[in-house]
């Protein structure tokens, strides 16, 4: 009669091995794949806003205001001028009716004129065209689309500021050059950094930490999940971030969140997600960083 055997493989008492955990959301992301996609939309401000054209209006108005808080609520010395002070233009702050505590500095009625300003992802312009030219003297172009770069080439702006250098590459390889002259009083990150892994809008920051004036901003401004992990955006190849992971990737960057905003006056029936906005200065030495 032969010998029965144990088979240890199915036994009772034994647990079956986890399943392996998904990869992060933002290791799908592909710069080529990122540019496949924009370069089959066409250079339009619909293009732009994935076909919401309507929102272009209010999102420009909020981010001037939004500078505008910035630069009146959390002042540091004041920014250097490539123009004589008699001849520096200057921009009208925006009315914020809502805001008592910017209210309590009447005596900035109108704000100097940025030297330098970069529109980081610029598209064909809209930001540039609608609302730096406003408040910058200069507004450099970092886009990686030679269309949507030639676009806002052709761009005639709506304020005093004119465009400066345009730079057709991805904001994963851009690298600011960090000579006096080229140095940015204001640096304009809005949606698309969800085209970047972590790690490179770490290594952007950090590149960005070292053009950006001592007076100077970045300003962070991109869609954010309602709750839950990151979510990946197979149409376009991007990852949408909460709130959370943002504010951990600003720290590992070397930044402090000065002002955070949620963005409000979208029409409701389109359903979009929350827009959130980011003021942000570099650390130094473990010091408040709102002046």
């Amino acid at each position: 009669m032969p010998t029965p055997t144990l088979n240890l493989t199915h036994h009772p008492h034994q647990q079956c091995p986890p399943p392996p955990e998904p990869p992060p959301p933002d290791s799908l992301i592909s710069p080529a794949k990122s540019l496949t996609y924009w370069r089959s939309i066409p250079p339009t401000i619909s293009g732009m806003l994935g076909g919401y054209p309507q929102i272009s209006r209010t999102d420009l108005q909020h981010s001037q205001t939004f500078l505008a808080k910035l630069r009146r609520l959390h002042p540091l010395p004041p920014l250097p001028s490539s123009s004589s002070p008699k001849n520096t233009p200057s921009v009208k702050s925006p009315p914020t009716t809502k805001d008592k505590s910017a209210e309590s500095h009447p005596k900035v009625a109108e704000l100097p004129m940025l030297r330098r300003g970069v529109d980081c992802g610029a598209g064909i312009g809209r930001v540039t065209v609608g609302f730096l030219s406003k408040v910058c003297e200069v507004v450099d172009i970092v886009e990686p689309v030679q269309a949507f770069a030639d676009e806002t080439r052709r761009a005639r702006c709506q304020g005093a500021g004119k465009v400066g250098e345009v730079y057709v590459c991805g904001l994963e390889t851009w690298s600011p050059s960090s000579s006096s002259s080229q140095t940015y009083d204001l640096v304009w990150i809005q949606w698309c950094l969800g085209h970047l892994t972590d790690a490179g809008v770490v290594a952007l920051l950090v590149r960005v930490g070292k053009v950006v004036a001592e007076a100077g901003w970045v300003v962070v401004k991109e869609n954010v999940v309602r709750e839950g992990p990151d979510l990946w955006d197979e149409g376009d190849g991007s990852v949408m971030r909460g709130v959370g992971s943002w504010r951990e990737l600003f720290a590992r960057a070397g930044f402090g969140i000065v002002r955070e905003e949620v963005v409000k006056g979208f029409p409701g029936k389109l359903g979009l997600f929350p827009v959130w906005v980011w003021g942000l200065r570099v650390k130094s030495g473990g010091e408040r960083v709102d002046g």
